[in-house]
C-alpha cells in the first residue's frame, strides 16, 4: 500500500492542509442552508468548488479536501437524486479537486520548493447525514455493524475516484472510527486518514479520552494519519500530547477558527481565537502535529500564514 503522507514528510519538514470549504463558499456567495451543506454546490455551483481549491493551493496549502464531507446517498435521495446520480456527484467533487490541482501544478514556478498537493476524498461522520450538529455529539445509538453499513456505500464510490488518500474527518466517537478502520479492510490499497472532534483537551465529542482513541487505531495501517479536527484552537495542543503519547502515526491539527457552530439556527456564534491563526500553528507544531490546516471559518488567509510561519527543520 502507497502511503502518500509517509512519502511526501519524507520531503517536507510538514504538510500543509487546506482550510474549510464550505463556509468559504458560503462567503462567497452560496447558499449552505440545506442539509446537503457544500455537497449542495456540485449541483448549484461547481465552478466556485474549483476555485476555492485553486485558492487553498496559491495559499500553500498541499491538499486539496473534496466537497463530499456531507455527501451521502442518503443526503442526495433527499433531494430525488437517485444512486447512479449520487454516485456521479461524488466523483465530480473528486474531479473538481483534481482538475483545480492540475491547473495550479501547470504552472512551473511552483515546483521548486514543494511537492506535487495531493488530493484528500472527505468522508464525514453519520451525524453529518443527520444534519443536526451530531458530529459534535456523538452518541448515535448504532452499534459498529450499522455504521459500517451506512459508510460502505460512500467509500465504494470514493475509493477508486482518484484522490490520494480519503479522510475521515469530524468523528466524535472511538464506535466510529473503529467501524471505518474496520470497513477499510475491504479496500485493498486504500488509505485515510482520521480526525476527531473534540469537547475539551482530554476527550472526543461523546466524552472518551482522545489517547485511548488514537491508541486503539494503532493497528491499523491503513489510517497513515490521526489527530483533531472542528475542535475550538485552545484545545488542540492538550489533545497533541495526549496523542503523541499513544501512537507513532503522523498528528493532523486542522481546528475550526474558535467560533461556536449552533445547530440550531445552523449557523456559527462567538468569536475567533485571539492568536493569529500562524503563531498557533507554531505550537501545534512543537507539539508534534506535523499535518496542519483549518477547518470551519478558516480561510485561504489562515491557511497562508500557517505556510509563513511553518519551520525549516524538526524541533529537537
Amino acid at each position: 500500500m502507497r502511503d502518500p503522507i509517509g512519502d511526501f514528510l519524507a520531503l517536507h519538514p510538514m504538510l500543509v492542509l487546506d482550510g474549510a470549504l464550505a463556509t468559504e463558499l458560503e462567503s462567497r456567495g452560496a447558499d449552505l442552508g440545506h442539509p446537503l451543506w457544500s455537497a449542495k454546490c456540485l449541483l448549484d455551483c461547481p465552478q466556485l468548488i474549483k476555485e476555492v481549491h485553486l485558492d487553498y493551493f496559491r495559499a500553500g496549502a498541499d491538499v486539496a479536501t473534496t466537497a463530499t464531507y456531507q455527501a451521502s446517498f442518503e443526503g442526495f435521495e433527499r433531494l430525488g437524486i437517485g444512486r447512479d446520480g449520487a454516485r456521479r456527484l461524488m466523483l465530480e467533487a473528486i474531479a473538481l479537486a483534481i482538475a483545480a490541482r492540475d491547473e495550479f501544478w501547470a504552472d512551473a514556478s511552483h515546483h521548486s520548493d514543494r511537492s506535487r498537493p495531493l488530493i484528500a476524498a472527505s468522508v464525514g461522520p453519520y451525524g453529518a447525514m443527520l444534519a443536526d450538529g451530531s458530529e459534535y455529539r456523538g452518541h448515535y445509538g448504532l452499534d459498529q455493524r450499522a455504521l459500517a453499513d451506512f459508510h460502505r456505500p460512500r467509500l465504494q464510490a470514493l475509493a477508486a475516484a482518484g484522490a490520494d488518500f480519503l479522510a475521515f474527518e469530524t468523528i466524535p466517537c472511538l464506535r466510529e472510527a473503529q467501524a471505518l478502520a474496520s470497513l477499510l479492510r475491504e479496500f485493498s490499497g486504500v488509505c485515510a486518514t482520521l480526525s476527531f472532534s473534540c469537547q475539551d483537551g482530554l476527550r472526543n465529542c461523546q466524552g472518551e479520552n482522545i489517547g485511548e482513541c488514537v491508541a486503539a487505531l494503532e493497528d491499523c495501517e491503513q489510517i497513515i494519519a490521526v489527530g483533531v479536527n472542528c475542535t475550538p484552537p485552545q484545545y488542540v495542543a492538550s489533545l497533541l500530547r495526549r496523542m503523541r503519547a499513544a501512537t507513532i502515526k503522523p498528528l493532523m491539527a486542522y481546528p475550526n477558527s474558535g467560533e461556536q457552530y449552533l445547530p440550531g439556527a445552523k449557523q456559527w456564534g462567538g468569536g475567533r481565537a485571539a492568536a493569529p491563526f500562524g503563531e498557533q500553528a507554531r505550537i501545534w507544531w512543537g507539539e508534534g502535529a506535523r499535518l496542519i490546516g483549518g477547518c470551519c471559518r478558516t480561510s485561504p488567509s489562515d491557511i497562508r500564514s500557517v505556510k509563513q510561519c511553518m519551520p525549516f527543520e524538526p524541533p529537537p
